[in-house]
């Protein structure tokens, strides 16, 4: 289990990191989604001990970071798949990730047929691998000592369409077992595709978290005109806020002052026919990360769900 309560991070005048909480399950993959510069690596770092909260706790199965004896059999982390000797070819890599972890050996050759990397591309040296067999050795670090936990960022960057659907399975398998994780993306399709809990963080705080079905679920208003520039004219012109869909239609986010009824009227009072009118079932996953993190000072938080 991960656990954030109240972290906060200053550096010098400015505070990146504010009051962050939130927990992540076992048995769950967790999606942690934030603009740059919303604080995601810094919470990551003080997650994992690399980076002390100035006040705040940040535990793993109950204990801080630093406090367990052998962390890489309790947490697998990927912050940063570069951070690797380009000299070393990537069995050695691993072996000494499990030499650190007091592992047996044989556990390279487990790890490398996991990640894909045996045969020939196991003695290649790292320097010579692309990015995407970094991110593939990285998640073999983060795995040689078969920990429970795994806290990585960005892991799908430089893999392809193949890499990133073996990733997924990888994942989804590894919490069915009972693992956690914590996974930080800007890939967002991807991110739905994967995780079944979210944490949404804007300018240093958590505007939203709770599962994936909760938070996706929409109040918006579905609708589309035969005169969709006319439409979108009328809704500009009240303050609606609205999102174009792929599909042509419009999707207006009910905030209270604008339902399906007062729409209508509108567009009927402006001539324009409505061909289709109806609440919406279900939000992106695009739509709610802008929806909170669209530039706001102070982005509006959701009700945490439970």
């Amino acid at each position: 289990m991960i656990t954030a309560h109240e972290l906060c991070k200053r550096y010098g005048g400015t505070t990146v990191v504010h009051n962050v909480s939130f927990a992540c399950e076992p048995g769950t993959i967790t999606g942690f989604l934030g603009p740059n510069g919303a604080g995601k690596s810094t919470t990551l770092r003080m997650l994992t001990g690399l980076t002390r909260p100035d006040s705040g706790a940040a535990t793993i199965d109950g204990r801080a970071y630093a406090e367990l004896g052998n962390p890489s059999r309790v947490v697998g982390c990927l912050l940063d798949a570069s951070a690797m000797h380009s000299g070393r070819t990537g069995r050695a890599t691993l072996r000494i990730a499990a030499d650190l972890a007091g592992v047996a050996p044989g556990e390279v050759d487990r790890v490398l047929a996991l990640i894909g990397l045996s045969g020939k591309a196991a003695e290649r040296r790292v320097g010579a691998y692309s990015l995407g067999m970094r991110q593939r050795l990285g998640i073999g670090q983060a795995l040689i000592a078969r920990p429970r936990v795994l806290i990585l960022d960005e892991p799908a960057n430089g893999l392809d369409p193949d890499g990133i659907a073996w990733m997924r399975t990888l994942l989804q398998d590894f919490a069915a077992d009972g693992g956690t994780v914590l996974l930080s993306s800007h890939l967002l399709g991807e991110v739905q595709a994967t995780v079944d809990r979210l944490v949404v963080i804007a300018s240093g705080r958590v505007v939203a978290h709770g599962t994936l079905d909760q938070l996706l679920t929409s109040n918006g208003v579905v609708v589309r005109s035969t005169n969709m520039p006319a439409l979108r004219a009328i809704l500009d012109r009240v303050g609606a806020t609205h999102h174009l869909q792929d599909d042509g239609a419009v999707l207006v986010e009910q905030n209270g002052t604008l339902d399906a009824e007062q729409i209508a009227r509108l567009a009927s009072q402006a001539g324009v026919l409505l061909v289709e009118l109806r609440r919406s079932d279900r939000a992106g996953l695009e739509q709610l990360f802008f929806s909170l993190t669209g530039g706001a000072e102070a982005p509006q938080t959701l009700e945490t769900v439970r």
